[in-house]
């Protein structure tokens, strides 16, 4: 280590103390050490849970440690997610179930339990939040934070406190997460993923330039395999590349995008955290094991999985006020078709009854791979699901959901079902 590495600030990721040179830590002797020249500079930071739904089945099945574990659906699903056992095999998320066992046919495969990552993830956000109040999730497992200004607080640099959170949620929660740290949001998320798992990376100001100059143009959120495509029609393959044209160059061409690409590609990003990222709809889906197309068959299957998305209303306290139908045919080509409520809803009746009527247009013979309902404009419940003045029976409907939910809640999910999740579904004119 020469002179200059020697003045580079730096701490043991595991016994936090601070380290000026060598390789090893010479108070634990841990390889894990973390310098950089604006360690104790830098607030933004991406937190993301390693593996995160294979991690928790792990953490609750230690016999599960040393094997490979795929979460997802059966033979004709996709992949949720994988450890890095099944990995280095070659599984990705949203590969399709069949490809990641050829892959890695010794893997063992759980069916995912929303319910317990969900808890698990909120474990994991109340000790974001005990860091700091500006914490912006984008998803169950992963979030942006803003540090600056707790020092007084956590009596450390943003740094330190995030290397105590991280060995924190591997003692209280039994998973690992990777850090990214930077000065803004692009490149935070891009830092967390360097060094997966138990990842801490850093990329400042004074070096974005020069760490993005070889990366693909797919390393900028936006850019996926389409755009890459006419990107790469256009010659320009390497962020490298982007950083020597001009804004309105790429304006151009490209239009709002090429401002994207343009500020991205030399490390611009002012977007900053923001605390009100709540969920914008909720949904749930199931893929076939085989194609199904007989209108009573996905009649079945829709009543089951509005009854999921009420469920999930009603623990979140919040209602949807425009039912979406998804559809994917057996050439994976997607349909959705969409219709919005008089008011808001928590109602498995009310979504579902909206549902088979979006559903009725599209049985036509086509054969279906996947079907999916949701709901998307969510607001509180004070207004949701006034008496029905006009349909007595909606009302008793309502009102009989309501006996059963409190069956469901005390005995569990079996104990009541319909006559529509056992496929006595009937089109509805």
């Amino acid at each position: 280590m020469t002179a200059n590495e020697a003045a580079i600030p730096g701490f043991c990721r595991d016994c936090l103390q601070q380290a000026t040179t060598g390789r090893r830590c010479t108070a634990c002797g841990s390889p894990r050490l973390l310098y950089h020249a604006e360690l104790h500079h830098l607030t933004l930071a991406h937190v993301d849970c390693d593996a995160f739904y294979a991690s928790v089945e792990k953490r609750d099945n230690p016999e599960l440690a040393d094997k490979p574990v795929i979460i997802g659906g059966g033979k004709r699903g996709v992949v949720s997610t994988a450890c890095y056992i099944a990995r280095i095999h070659g599984v990705r998320s949203a590969m399709p179930m069949f490809k990641a066992l050829e892959a890695c046919p010794q893997a063992i495969v759980i069916k995912p339990d929303m319910e317990k990552y969900v808890r698990v993830g909120r474990q994991v956000r109340t000790l974001m939040q005990e860091l700091t109040p500006l914490v912006q999730p984008l998803s169950i497992d992963e979030a942006f934070l803003e540090l600056k200004g707790t020092e007084r607080l956590h009596h450390d640099p943003p740094a330190r406190t995030l290397a105590k959170f991280a060995r924190r949620v591997e003692q209280e929660v039994g998973i690992t997460v990777s850090v990214g740290l930077s000065y803004c949001k692009f490149l935070a998320k891009v830092a967390s993923d360097l060094q997966k798992p138990r990842g801490f990376s850093v990329i400042g100001a004074a070096e974005a330039l020069n760490f993005l100059k070889e990366k693909p143009v797919t390393l900028i959120w936006g850019v996926g395999k389409a755009f890459a495509t006419t990107l790469e029609r256009d010659g320009i393959r390497t962020i490298g590349q982007l950083q020597t044209m001009e804004e309105t160059e790429l304006m151009k061409r490209y239009g709002t995008m090429g401002q994207r690409l343009y500020r991205l590609s030399r490390g611009q990003d002012e977007r900053t955290v923001e605390i009100n990222g709540e969920a914008k709809s909720v949904s749930s889906e199931t893929t076939f094991n085989d194609d199904l197309c007989d209108y009573d068959d996905l009649v079945s299957h829709l009543r089951r999985l509005s009854e999921q998305v009420a469920h999930r209303l009603r623990k979140a306290d919040v209602a949807g006020q425009t039912v979406v139908l998804k559809l994917k045919t057996a050439d994976f080509k997607t349909r959705t078709r969409n219709r919005r409520l008089d008011s808001p809803t928590q109602l498995a009746d009310r979504v579902f009854r909206t549902g088979m009527q979006l559903l009725d247009r599209e049985t036509d013979g086509t054969k279906f791979r996947l079907i999916g309902i949701g709901v998307t404009d969510l607001s509180d419940t004070g207004l949701a699901d006034p008496p029905d003045l006009v349909d007595a029976q909606a009302t008793r409907r309502a009102a009989a959901e309501a006996a059963i939910n409190v069956l469901r809640d005390k005995f569990g999910k079996a104990t009541v079902e319909t006559g529509y999740t056992f496929g006595k579904g009937r089109r509805e004119k």
